[in-house]
């Protein structure tokens, strides 16, 4: 069984406030390493006082975009723990998402258009 190391959310983002994605990022990049070197990881939300779909779509989401295969996301990303129940909500809501989107863009991406415009103007 490989070695499972906890990471945690708000240290990684360099501290409790975590609604950019540009923080996200850098916990994405710390669990795609781990993952790459065999290590099963557990995200800890402990001390995390702010956290937005922003922030959890460049931190978990961007996961399913196809860097990794997903049967490794599964096998090497453990449930998190020392999250609320509406943090825990609100990722299951962007993995979903994520997933849905990284298998077709398609639609998302008309539907952005509809909405703003396709840029031609």
């Amino acid at each position: 069984m490989a070695e499972t190391i906890t990471l945690k959310v708000a240290q990684v983002a360099g501290g409790p406030s975590c609604v950019a994605s540009e923080d996200g990022d850098k916990v994405y990049r710390a669990i795609v390493e781990a993952i790459r070197r065999g290590k099963r990881v557990r995200l800890s939300f402990e001390g995390v006082e702010d956290l937005t779909s922003a922030f959890l779509n460049a931190a978990v989401g961007q996961l399913y975009k196809g860097e990794l295969p997903e049967e490794d996301i599964r096998n090497h990303l453990e449930q998190p723990i020392d999250a609320s129940p509406n943090d825990l909500v609100l990722l299951r809501r962007v993995v979903e998402r994520a997933k849905e989107f990284f298998r077709n863009p398609a639609p998302f991406e008309e539907s952005a258009k509809s909405v703003l415009g396709d840029g031609d103007e």
